[in-house]
């Protein structure tokens, strides 16, 4: 298996998809966009600053109730003219930008991605079983995002820094569970747990992981997800 790659930390002047985007600082970084023709949507509660003619808008989106249900966004906002804008989340951690082309899909945990770009289609599921044990019995939901036009950009915050590793066809890696952010929909994801005993007469534990299996991408964060606080 390949040695997991820390990803691009900044990025300057960066053009594709129709918007040139930046991104800056160590701790807490911002993504600067340059609005061009191309809308871009978001999150509403992640927009840190924008230029003043630069609108904002509702998009409409599809099963808004379901998304009340899910703890998600009530509303998705999408930028109306042309002009500059800034995204950021409330931690410390690492901003990146995913360049899809048609026909490409990205897998995203929930609430990991700042924007992109009006050419993504943006769909999710809910994955249960460790997600009770793991989410407080929230269960754990799955963006999944996919490139209608020729080509568009998804921005994603990870906490800590964020690494990619690349599996060949039936390679495998164990992640702890709050340990990944993104993966291509081509990877399956299981859970595995593994046993732990201290002794013949001793209490055990156990250690439950995320098993990835290739091929495709996947994206870590060196910070888990349950101990982060946004």
């Amino acid at each position: 298996m390949a040695v997991p790659v820390l990803k691009p930390t900044n990025v300057t002047d960066e053009s594709f998809a129709g918007v040139t985007y930046h991104i800056q600082g160590e701790l807490v970084p911002v993504l600067q966009i340059e609005v061009g023709p191309v809308p871009v949507y978001f999150e509403h509660h992640i927009l840190l600053w924008k230029d003043p003619q630069l609108n904002i808008g509702v998009k409409p989106m599809g099963g808004g109730f379901k998304r009340i249900i899910a703890g998600m966004p009530l509303f998705m906002v999408e930028t109306q003219g042309q002009g500059r804008i800034g995204f950021s989340r409330d931690g410390a951690g690492h901003v990146f930008g995913m360049h899809l082309k048609r026909g490409e899909q990205l897998d995203v945990r929930e609430h990991q991605w700042l924007a992109a770009t009006a050419s993504l289609g943006f769909t999710f599921t809910r994955v249960k079983g460790f997600a009770n044990m793991m989410f407080s019995g929230t269960g754990l939901f799955i963006d999944t995002f996919h490139c209608e036009g020729n080509e568009g950009i998804l921005w994603l915050h990870g906490y800590g820094n964020v690494f990619e590793v690349t599996l060949g066809p039936g390679e495998q890696i164990d992640i702890e569970p709050g340990g990944w952010i993104y993966k291509d929909t081509t990877v399956r994801m299981d859970t595995t747990i593994q046993k732990l005993a201290t002794g013949l007469f001793a209490s055990g534990g156990n250690l439950l992981f995320n098993r990835f299996t290739g091929p495709g991408r996947i994206g870590l964060q060196s910070m888990y997800l349950h101990l982060a606080s946004e």
